[in-house]
């Protein structure tokens, strides 16, 4: 769907909601959208900052002794503002109408009162270690601009940098300011504390938080990003957290693509992309994505529902919270911070016989017995796990729902994963490894299975390091994912069924490369050996 029809939904779906908000409070209703280009201006009414604080816009101004004023108020319009207005105007016998408009259309006619000036900024750069003109240049950036134009300056270059997290965290003197990119964060400014005061207050209002609270608190946000290509939507979700000298936020970026969540982009091998089209292409079972946060578990999850994605199925996903909205699919949020379950959820999702079920996340035994019962009565369950490894998800997942024969076919597949940095390819330096380095490409390969494709000479191999460039200032570019796939085979179905006793991670991770699987480790070093990354990377990572 192109970006205008995206546009154009999203303002109907709030013109439809405002219009069913005004029914309910009593005011008339007017669709702004016949007006927004060519409304007479009536600037002599109210200031800019009354309107902006208010959330009211004047409509038409009276040029007529009978003739009404006409307000366009919105559902953030504080009703004291409009009780005040209609005294005032009753008392000077003075007709007023006041109508409710959507906020879109409030934004829209606002841009004619308060026209945006043009402000151009340099572009953030990663700073190297130490290179403080950078970090200079940037705090000062933030320190000028006026508060709205700085909060878009942060996500705007955020975006252009691929960055997955914006934090802001407080120190005793000054604000820091850092971006997670490919996985590593990069200081980019240090900032006043009055600043920060600007920027929370600012954050507090699109995130609908608290800028004073006393806990921590969740909030989201949507923004339209403009970039040289076009205009996407940016899903942000905002996570602050009080400490000692203030209130920390992390802004975690989600752009939102649906054309990015697939398979074939992940940079899947060959081998482990065959085995999970062979397990989600069964209409039952139950797949568990294991990782910490921020592997990359949503993403491979959201493309495997959108590789699942057709007609002749239904999909429904319960998650706390929604990061990804899907065409063709039914999301539902649960909020388990206010009492919601998972359990409760799948329960009820399971009456309206879906063919794939997506569990946010299995957190509880009641949850895990669920989501097992739903994959063996003819559901395909995709859930995400935390865990360190495979066989780490899998002793758990048995600690959970306990040894059972009738659930010894549930679990089909397990997949751990980690993002490493991809070595950039056109600076990348090869080198002959030491002998320490040797040794430990021997001892995690050592037991790499004899018909393994493309198995590496140990004798005979070279490792990369990274070459930093002006352009790649610490020698990566972008992230490869690093899987670990165990394929829960008639073996490793022994545990479930009760025949094997001694069910711990090292037991169950022995079985299952006799089987075959290669570890995190394994794959992470191979990945080293091809010059896709370094040793450091996966070391760091895995």
């Amino acid at each position: 769907m192109d970006e205008d029809k995206i546009q154009a939904r999203r303002r109907e779906q709030d013109e439809q909601s405002t219009q069913q908000r005004a029914a309910i409070i009593g005011l008339p209703y007017l669709d702004t959208r016949s007006l927004e280009a060519d409304l007479p201006l009536a600037k002599d009414l109210l200031s800019v900052q009354e309107m902006y604080q208010s959330k009211i816009v004047p409509l038409v101004a009276s040029d007529g002794e009978n003739a009404p004023t006409r307000f366009g108020a919105t559902t953030q319009t504080p009703q004291s503002m409009l009780r005040s207005m209609r005294a005032s105007y009753e008392e000077d016998g003075r007709p007023l109408e006041i109508y409710l408009i959507s906020y879109s259309g409030f934004k829209a006619l606002m841009r004619r009162f308060d026209p945006p000036r043009e402000v151009r900024f340099d572009d953030i750069e990663i700073a190297r270690d130490g290179d403080s003109d950078t970090i200079g240049k940037v705090s000062q950036t933030l320190e000028t601009v006026g508060t709205e134009a700085v909060f878009d300056y942060l996500i705007t270059q955020a975006d252009k940098l691929g960055a997955s997290d914006i934090h802001i965290e407080n120190g005793r003197n000054e604000i820091r300011v850092r971006m997670r990119v490919d996985g590593a964060l990069h200081a980019v400014a240090h900032i006043s504390r009055e600043r920060y005061r600007v920027i929370m207050g600012e954050l507090a209002r699109r995130a609908n938080i608290s800028s004073a609270a006393k806990e921590p608190q969740s909030g989201h946000i949507q923004e339209d990003i403009q970039t040289d290509s076009g205009t996407h939507l940016l899903n942000l979700r905002v996570e602050t957290v009080p400490t000692m000298y203030g209130q920390d936020a992390v802004l975690r970026l989600f752009n939102f693509d649906e054309t990015l969540l697939n398979l074939d982009r992940l940079g899947i091998p060959d081998s482990q992309r065959s085995q999970i089209d062979e397990i989600i292409s069964h209409p039952r079972g139950m797949v568990l994505m294991v990782g910490p946060t921020g592997s990359g578990k949503s993403t491979t999850l959201y493309s495997m529902l959108n590789a699942l994605n057709t007609p002749d199925r239904k999909l429904i996903t319960l998650e706390d919270p929604i990061e990804y909205g899907l065409t063709g699919i039914s999301q539902i949020p649960i909020n388990t911070t206010d009492g919601g379950s998972f359990a409760d959820g799948l329960r009820s999702v399971l009456r309206l016989d879906p063919d794939v079920v997506m569990v946010g996340e299995i957190r509880d035994k009641d949850t895990a017995k669920t989501a097992v019962q739903a994959s063996i009565t003819g559901h395909l369950v995709l859930s995400s796990f935390h865990a360190n490894s495979t066989s780490a998800a899998f002793s758990r997942m048995v600690d959970m729902i306990g040894q059972n024969p009738i659930f010894s076919s549930s679990i089909r597949l397990l997949i751990a994963q980690r993002l490493v940095r991809r070595l950039h390819d056109d600076s990348k330096e090869a080198y002959q490894p030491s002998d320490a380095e040797r040794r430990y490409v021997r001892s995690v390969l050592e037991d790499l299975p004899q018909d393994y494709p493309d198995r590496p000479d140990l004798d005979n191999f070279q490792l990369y390091k990274p070459v930093a460039t002006n352009d790649m200032p610490f020698g990566y570019r972008g992230r490869i994912v690093i899987m670990e796939q165990m394929v829960v085979n008639e073996e490793i179905q022994k545990f479930l069924r009760g025949e094997l006793s001694d069910i711990h991670t090292e037991a169950i991770e022995r079985v299952a490369k006799s089987q075959g699987m290669l570890t995190l480790e394994q794959v992470g070093v191979l990945a080293a050996l091809r010059g896709e990354t370094t040793l450091e990377e996966v070391s760091r990572v895995i």
